[in-house]
């Protein structure tokens, strides 16, 4: 007898109805080449529209800090707890292996942009906070399990080219949320730009509700190195047992070559998370941009980065290797973000020059982390393929404990931060609005020292006229005038001046701990799976073709 998918299918069950159909979504039969596709799309989808939902907030960063009287310290509050937060969610989201993928995905999302909808609503900023946690949480669960489903539906070959579509979400994410923001910013207030975010993850789950599927445990828990497996891995799928294959799945992943390599490229992406959650107060302190020029210029950064991924990935499918991608990628990247960190205490860099460099160390980064995602999965695979959420889990734990320790500690290096963030735009305007009278009390510094020794209008009658003599009546009253700004000048200024002038050091600093991050990931490429030499990949695929047509050949009789 022959096998094939039709005769080989586990528990074949009548057509379920609408209802079922919503929360039962597995699938017994491994899926033909357009269900596939359209399936990882959506999967591709949801990330992107997930991480607009949460990196719309750091766009509008400087105004919902305004809107709710927000401090710096607060706003960075907010990204801590969030990845903590989301942290744990991943580890929660490691059952999805028992629970299933798709409907975390699928009504994660709802929860998501019904939550996003409601933020500017929020009475006050602990409320915000508190919202802000929720969306982490589903952020932590979905980024486990949508790249186990992108693994589901990608076999080894081709998993670089899924894997580097799958992260695209987060940089087509950011990508959307600097395009639309710096387009419509102008005339749309805050609320509008997450409203928008809200409004657009709805549309996509309903996509998702009715279309996204999942395969079911028996074929998910086996290794699929190419589509020419696919009758075998049904034909096995017979005789798999998913509680058994489950069991010890933690314990499996609790090696070198999982946890090491997580980690390294977590702190590999120091620089990319930096820039999410600070370019526009980076730019706007430090070289004077405004919100919709310092979006403007990260643009550059987000599509670069989103072609590099899909083509790093169908050349490393293509070669069938992995880790010099990740080598070149990786030093790239290491040598761009060196030049960018320089930059930082030069304020005459024109916007094109960052540009262009933004382009260089996201083409590079893409190279490393497209093969990586695809590299991970398969070490994960090679310890047990039944666990791979659960691997995932570990990745996206250790990932998000990393950004949120690296947000907390933001304010501690770069110290200016915070007074500019808090009053520089105060003492902008204030300096604006008062420059007359600041001239005037240059022009007479000593009698206007005299007169600041007392409450305004109470100086005696005799310094009075002196002042009315020398500097004018109109005068006197155009500075009169002005003490409101004057106040703000003299409370805040001289913090704000040192912050600026401290300012671009502190940046550099940082960056440059988004150097050592990229020097850690370096070592971590040669711990994983995989080979080399295009060559003797291309000879293990071969190999392994063979062994598919024997074993089949030998099921058939």
């Amino acid at each position: 007898m022959s096998v094939t998918p039709s005769s080989t299918a586990v528990g074949a069950t009548p057509a379920p109805g609408l209802m079922t159909r919503l929360w039962r979504r597995d699938l017994a039969h491994y899926p033909e080449t357009g269900p596939r596709y359209a399936y990882l799309a959506i999967v591709v989808a949801t990330t992107i529209v997930l991480y607009y939902l949460l990196y719309i907030q750091y766009a509008v960063a400087t105004s919902i800090m305004t809107h709710y009287g927000m401090t710096f310290g607060f706003f960075i509050l907010l990204s801590v707890v969030g990845n903590a937060v989301g942290a744990f969610a991943s580890l929660l989201a490691g059952f999805a292996d028992r629970w299933g993928r798709a409907n975390l995905v699928v009504y994660g999302l709802l929860i998501a942009g019904v939550l996003v909808l409601l933020l500017p609503s929020a009475s006050n900023k602990t409320v915000y906070l508190l919202m802000f946690a929720g969306l982490n949480v589903i952020e932590g669960i979905v980024l486990v399990a949508t790249p186990a489903l992108i693994r589901d539906f990608s076999p080894q070959v081709g998993r670089a080219t899924a894997m580097g579509s799958w992260t695209m979400g987060p940089v087509i994410g950011s990508l959307i949320v600097t395009t639309v923001t710096s387009a419509t910013l102008d005339d749309h207030t805050w609320q509008d730009e997450l409203r928008y975010a809200g409004i657009s993850a709805l549309v996509v789950f309903v996509i998702a509700l009715f279309g996204l599927r999942e395969l079911s445990p028996r074929l998910r828990d086996q290794i699929m190195v190419s589509l020419h497996d696919r009758a075998l891995v049904e034909a096995r799928a017979r005789g798999i047992d998913p509680e058994k294959e489950m069991a010890g799945h933690w314990r499996a992943m609790m090696r070198l070559d999982v946890i090491g390599p997580a980690f390294a490229i977590s702190v590999f992406l120091l620089l990319y998370y930096g820039l999410v959650g600070n370019i526009v107060i980076y730019f706007s302190s430090t070289f004077g941009y405004t919100e919709q020029r310092a979006n403007a210029v990260a643009n550059w950064y987000w599509a670069a980065t989103a072609i590099a991924l899909i083509a790093a990935g169908l050349i490393s499918d293509r070669l069938r290797v992995r880790k010099p991608l990740m080598l070149v990628g990786g030093v790239g990247a290491l040598a761009g973000t060196i030049v960018f960190a320089i930059l930082a205490t030069h304020h005459d860099t024109g916007y094109y020059t960052f540009a262009w460099l933004f382009v260089w160390i996201a083409v590079f980064s893409g190279i490393a982390y497209a093969p990586w995602m695809a590299a991970y999965t398969e070490t994960v695979e090679e310890h047990n393929p039944a666990a791979t959420a659960t691997g995932l889990a570990v990745w996206g734990w250790i990932l998000r404990i990393v950004v949120a320790v690296s947000a907390a500690f933001v304010p501690i290096v770069v110290t200016s931060v915070t007074p500019i963030v808090e009053h520089g735009h105060e003492v902008q305007v204030a300096q604006a609005q008062a420059a007359p009278a600041l001239a005037i009390v240059q022009a007479h510094p000593q009698i206007f020292a005299e007169l600041g020794k007392y409450p305004p209008g109470q100086a005696p009658a005799d310094l009075q006229a002196r002042a009315a003599q020398e500097v004018g009546v109109p005068g006197l009253q155009t500075v009169q005038k002005a003490q409101p700004q004057l106040a703000v000048l003299k409370e805040h200024g001289p913090d704000v001046a040192k912050a600026a002038k401290d300012g671009p050091g502190q940046w550099r600093t940082w960056w440059l701990v988004a150097v050592a991050g990229q020097v850690i990931f370096i070592p971590f490429v040669f711990a994983m799976r995989g080979r080399w030499n295009p060559k003797r990949a291309r000879e293990d695929a071969e190999a392994h073709q063979r062994a598919v047509d024997a074993e089949l050949a030998k099921l058939s009789g």
